[in-house]
């Protein structure tokens, strides 16, 4: 029985129907296939890469003190790791495009590997400032690479989902991480090197691994998967194909038009918001609870930063489940803000270890059950070299929310000497970005046109 994919009508919500139910099913099997072939391997790798990310937020709780660090040279030593993703992110993905995800990808992993491992002999906070620059260039393109990458696999009905599973590796980095790098920072001082600069080292080798492992192992498509049989890899290519001819802007656009598209920009600002937050959680967290924690080690405050990401992961999961099944992004993305927002405004005046985890499990299950639906929406209405430029756009754009988040959040703890006021900043920028996702959502729910909107 044939498994051709109808396009029923050209607009951007135009359905896609099998021609008979044993086709649906098909459809089913493949994606099942795909995601337990490729979600654990890319899993690992962006634990690999959120965790090189933040890890300074560890060595900060020994290095700080041993460098002179300040609070808002921490900040700025955190965040200016985001130009360098900024200047880079669009060009990336682009050559990703090109050349394939298995050479660049592997690229990618490889310097970023060697850049961190540099980082762990810096002497000062200017070396610092250029080492963590030289890791943003160096890592920029791998997420919008990878999301890119999922769109060559998975249907948009299919991407929410997905991407909520890939995802969970974010939360993961930190609860693999914090106990790991608590234990590195209490117990490791080999060869008259300090103990955060062990943290930077050895959490930068499997990264180099990795890229090894992803040249070797990583299919750069459907047409390369050996784990797919032909009739599957030819389910897969009819149905991404038709899914594609239904998106308004299948047309091609240059490369400057997708960048300043109103929705590129519109979400970009959502994603600048949203940062603030997500690296407030990834850079402060383990400082806010030594604040609170009165005495304990680091290996045991690397424990306790586990519990907020466990449950994070837990409502990755369930949210992106939901916005899948309801086939709805904007209510599931926006109202997992809010939550979040109400936390961070909360967590800077927590006085007692239990309100304070309480408190940043709430925001961590906020700012993950975000994820997922939002990430899927700019394949929504883009596809192909369009598709790989509006990401690339979104996260670059977006990233920068994570330098202006740390270096602010740091300049108001410098000032007042704790992170409440900080910690309320972020909490604004996380309701303005609810705010913007539900603009949009009305304006594409109640607007009529007669050609597409953001065009």
């Amino acid at each position: 029985m044939s498994n051709q994919i109808l396009h029923e009508n050209g607009s951007a919500s135009g359905t896609l129907c099998a021609t008979t139910p044993g086709a649906l099913d098909l459809d089913g099997v493949v994606a099942r296939k795909v995601r337990r072939h490729l979600l654990p391997f890319l899993f690992m790798l962006y634990v690999i890469a959120y965790l090189d990310r933040i890890n300074v937020g560890f060595a900060a709780l020994t290095m700080n003190h041993e460098l002179g660090i300040t609070s808002q040279q921490y900040g700025l030593l955190s965040g200016i790791f985001f130009w360098g993703y900024f200047l880079f992110e669009v060009p990336s993905n682009l050559i990703l495009d090109r050349v394939g995800a298995r050479v660049w990808i592997a690229r990618i992993l490889i310097t970023w590997g060697v850049v961190s491992l540099a980082t762990g002999f810096a002497q000062s906070a200017m070396q610092l400032y250029v080492a963590r620059f030289l890791l943003g260039i160096a890592e920029a393109g791998f997420f919008p690479g990878i999301l890119l990458y999922l769109t060559y696999w998975f249907r948009q009905r299919d991407l929410a989902h997905t991407i909520g599973l890939f995802m969970t590796a974010l939360p993961a980095a930190s609860i693999v991480g914090g106990p790991m790098s608590g234990w590195i920072l209490d117990h490791l001082h080999a060869f008259g090197l300090s103990s955060w600069r062990w943290v930077l080292i050895l959490e930068a080798l499997p990264a180099i691994l990795g890229g090894v492992l992803t040249y070797l192992l990583l299919p750069d498509g459907p047409g390369d998967a050996t784990f797919l049989t032909s009739e599957h890899k030819a389910s897969l290519k009819s149905a991404l194909r038709a899914e594609a001819e239904t998106k308004v802007a299948s047309a091609r656009r240059s490369v400057l038009r997708t960048i300043g598209s109103p929705r590129v920009l519109h979400l970009s600002a959502v994603a600048f918001l949203f940062m603030i937050g997500l690296y407030a959680t990834g850079f402060w967290m383990p400082q806010s609870i030594k604040a609170v924690s009165r005495g304990l080690d680091h290996a045991s405050i690397g424990l306790l930063v586990m519990i907020p990401n466990a449950i994070g992961v837990c409502f990755m999961v369930m949210v992106s489940r939901s916005s899948t099944r309801r086939s709805e992004h904007h209510w599931h993305a926006a109202l997992s803000l809010v939550a979040a927002a109400t936390a961070f405004y909360f967590v800077g005046s927590a006085v007692s270890l239990p309100a304070c985890l309480g408190l940043w499990s709430v925001a961590a299950a906020g700012l993950y059950g975000f994820i997922g639906p939002f990430w899927s929406m700019p394949a929504q209405f883009l596809t192909g070299r369009e598709v790989a430029t509006a990401l690339a756009t979104i996260c670059s754009i977006g990233n920068l929310g994570g330098f202006f988040g740390l270096s602010a959040i740091g300049s108001i703890a410098t000032r007042t000497g704790d992170l409440t006021g900080g910690f309320r900043l972020v909490a604004v920028a996380l309701l303005l970005s609810s705010a913007l996702l539900l603009a949009q959502w009305y304006r594409d729910t109640t607007w009529v046109a007669p050609k597409p909107v953001y065009e």
